[in-house]
């Protein structure tokens, strides 16, 4: 499970609105923004959409923590995910949030390229991310890691400028890294990937446990 920084680094970020610039240039100077740490107080989240699966009436909600640079999260996307989804959020009995968190800024741009397709490509650019994601947050420096995530963004059919437009909204990332801070405070979220079941915190699990915890509360 990987651990969160303190929530106050998060602050630290280098935020995206230089990432499209990342990928066109070997010389970003000027292109980055440092992130005064936000607060609810200071931005607001209201805005943020919730990326949920399956059924808004399910008896089970449960809601995944997990950043798109973490390892644990990918292999649960690429192992446990699969079956989840099939056994309970197709079947109407898990009601799927997803909220990312955000160790570093290559876990925020991918975020942001995600829901640059809002939440009908979501989840399918968030199987690419967690599926490739030891060649794209491995393809070395930033501004190779910003042109992979981009080439990840156009497999799914976004195009060049809705990826620049999602890549260079400033204030989006830094109301991003905002939620994100709201919801693991609120939820103690201390590590990824987390799950947060009808109100109940559990760490990163085995799918027959996952399974044990679910099919006790139906």
């Amino acid at each position: 499970m990987n651990r969160l920084i303190p929530i106050i680094v998060a602050g630290l970020v280098v935020i995206a609105g230089g990432a499209y610039y990342l990928a066109q240039t070997s010389e970003p100077a000027v292109a980055q923004t440092s992130v005064e740490t936000p607060t609810e107080s200071d931005l607001d989240t209201s805005g943020i959409q919730e990326m949920v699966l399956g059924d808004a009436n399910a008896p089970i909600t449960m809601i995944e923590y997990a950043s798109f640079t973490c390892p644990h999260c990918a292999t649960f996307h690429e192992n446990t995910y699969p079956q989840l989804k099939a056994d309970y959020i197709d079947t109407g009995k898990v009601k799927f949030v997803f909220r990312e968190v955000y160790f570093d800024r290559y876990g925020l741009w991918a975020s942001m390229i995600a829901r640059c397709g809002g939440q009908e490509r979501f989840f399918g650019l968030t199987d690419l991310l967690m599926k490739s994601q030891s060649d794209w947050a491995r393809a070395g420096d930033p501004v190779a890691i910003a042109d992979a995530i981009r080439k990840i963004g156009r497999l799914a059919g976004l195009q060049d400028a809705e990826l620049q437009s999602c890549l260079q909204d400033e204030e989006y990332a830094k109301t991003l890294v905002a939620w994100y801070q709201t919801n693991a405070a609120k939820d103690d979220v201390s590590g990824t990937p987390s799950f947060v079941i009808n109100g109940t915190k559990y760490s990163n699990m085995s799918y027959s446990d996952m399974k044990s915890v679910l099919d006790g509360l139906l």
